[in-house]
């Protein structure tokens, strides 16, 4: 069985253009990468587990800040090369994202030296047009942009037919 995620989408609409809100994973790994590296905020569930609750849960622990609340856009599931199944929902809101503040993971950094570091999941969350999150996804998560713009150009509750 593969492993299960669920994830929030934010959008909004600024002069005309949708913009999403993703966000850039901290530790080691990830420090050097941009393009290809940025993610959903998103996290791992159970079989059983609600996926929309988890989606809520995780945007507050990797955000900092609870989604705003309206109508929801149920995305396609997609799989990721790992062969993670990504479940998300979208959500049209304006969020200030200052002091957004991410929860931390503990790993033995560097590998080998016995020292256990902490490092936020998330290390920066930021606002991008659709063509901008294209190039900082990761390549996995792509396809998460086109649903919401086909969503949006067929007039999903929450959404808006500008692009």
């Amino acid at each position: 069985m593969p492993k299960l995620s669920a994830g929030l989408l934010l959008y909004r609409v600024v002069d005309g253009d949708v913009e999403v809100l993703i966000g850039h994973p901290g530790g080691p790994f990830w420090a050097r990468r941009d393009d290809g590296a940025w993610s959903i905020p998103k996290g791992e569930y159970t079989e059983g587990e609600d996926p929309w609750t988890v989606a809520q849960r995780e945007f507050v622990e990797e955000v900092g800040k609870p989604p705003p609340e309206g109508p929801r856009i149920e995305l396609a599931p997609v799989k990721q090369p790992s062969g993670k199944v990504i479940t998300a929902f979208a959500i049209r809101g304006d969020l200030d994202i200052t002091g957004a503040v991410s929860n931390t993971f503990e790993m033995e950094w560097p590998k080998g030296s016995g020292r256990i570091r902490e490092f936020p999941e998330i290390d920066r969350v930021g606002w991008f047009s659709v063509e901008q999150a294209r190039s900082k996804l990761l390549k996995g998560q792509r396809p998460l942009l086109d649903q919401l713009l086909a969503a949006l150009e067929a007039g999903e509750p929450g959404g808006s037919r500008s692009r």
